[in-house]
């Protein structure tokens, strides 16, 4: 124990960086966690929805219009606040995309403090969905 405490007092700049990346791996790890809690696969997503679960876009609008999972209803990412949309309060799971994941993890984590525990995020978003060669269909109707 003594030596150790030489060692620390003689190199203090090696002990600190030691630390820094010991508590930036922990972090690291905390968060890679917390957030795969609430991701899930195109292949889980799609048992879910055979279960009855709702899938919401959160693009906006126009991106939704261009290209979205079959049943799905657009609530842009910007309408997800503190309170849950009355839409979603009586679902079972809701599976939130995006075009990549990014903004759909946020809404889903914003969702689940909300109350709405079973909320998932569709990890890699609508990219993932269409390089598993899952159906997207495209609204007509331009608003």
């Amino acid at each position: 124990m003594d030596r150790l405490l030489e060692f620390t007092n003689a190199h203090p700049l090696l002990m600190t960086a030691t630390v820094l990346m010991a508590l930036a791996v922990l972090f690291y790890e905390t968060r890679l966690k917390a957030g795969s809690v609430a991701s899930i696969t195109s292949a889980q997503a799609v048992r879910l929805i055979n279960q009855g679960g709702r899938v919401v876009d959160v693009r906006d609008k126009a991106q939704y219009q261009t290209g979205h999972i079959v049943d799905a209803i657009n609530i842009p990412a910007a309408e997800i606040g503190d309170e849950p949309p009355k839409k979603l309060k009586n679902s079972k799971s809701v599976i939130l995309v995006c075009d990549n994941g990014a903004k759909s993890g946020a809404c889903a984590n914003t969702l689940r403090k909300a109350g709405l525990e079973n909320t998932f995020s569709l990890r890699g978003g609508l990219a993932a969905w269409q390089q598993d060669n899952l159906p997207v269909v495209a609204t007509d109707k331009p608003t």
